[in-house]
Parts: C-alpha cells; sequence; structure tokens
C-alpha cells in the first residue's frame, strides 16, 4: 500500500514558478513509476508528466520546457518544478504512483493517488 501527500501549492503570478512535492509512504518506492495530472471543475483528469520507475521522464506537449518532473528515492519523494506558470495551468494537481510504471499518461493505470494540491496562476 502507497500512501502519497502533495504539498507546495498556492497562488502565484503568471510567469512566475512553483515546486510541488509528492511524498510516498511504503517500501519500495523505487519499484513505483509517477505520474502528476491536474483537474480542473468540469473536465476530465489530464495528464501533465510522469516519470518511470527507472528515470524516463514524460510530458505533456502544453508544459514542455517549462515543467520538470524530478525523483528522489533515498526521500520517497517526487516533484514538479513548474516555471513560466501561465493561467491556464491554473488546476488541482495530483500525484499517482504505479508499481513497475512505465510513465503512461493514462491515468486509469495508476493505482495511488494523492488528496491533490491547488495551483493557482493569476494574470
Amino acid at each position: 500500500q502507497v500512501q502519497l501527500v502533495e504539498s507546495g501549492g498556492g497562488l502565484v503570478q503568471a510567469g512566475g514558478s512553483l515546486r510541488l512535492s509528492c511524498a510516498a509512504s511504503g517500501s519500495f518506492f523505487n519499484k513505483y513509476g509517477m505520474g502528476w495530472f491536474r483537474q480542473t471543475p468540469g473536465k476530465e483528469r489530464e495528464f501533465v508528466t510522469a516519470v518511470s520507475w527507472n528515470g524516463n521522464t514524460y510530458y505533456a506537449d502544453s508544459v514542455k520546457g517549462r515543467f520538470t518532473i524530478s525523483r528522489d528515492n533515498t526521500k520517497n519523494t517526487v516533484y514538479l518544478q513548474m516555471n513560466s506558470l501561465k493561467p491556464d495551468d491554473t488546476a488541482v494537481y495530483y500525484c499517482a504512483a504505479v508499481l513497475w510504471g512505465t510513465g503512461t499518461s493514462d491515468p486509469s493505470e495508476y493505482n495511488y493517488w494523492g488528496q491533490g494540491t491547488q495551483v493557482t496562476v493569476s494574470s
């Protein structure tokens, strides 16, 4: 069983930066693929980025060049560095995990989810 807790959300002006963290409990964090998704009211959960269990990274086109995912297996934590933020990035951001995950963008393939953290970008 894995429990995920996100932190780092908040209010930022357009062009600013935020770093989200997702701390995982449980064992064998290094065997989990990790993903970040986001959701706004009335819309489907949207893939943002993922890192596979062995470190390969994947990004949605909308965030390429602005967002960076990284993982620290010694701290059981995955990070999302968000730069050059835009108002369209406003959403609740969720961290997700799947055993032996390869970096899939399909939210249905993830077994574990955090509670989400709100990111609001003002114009």
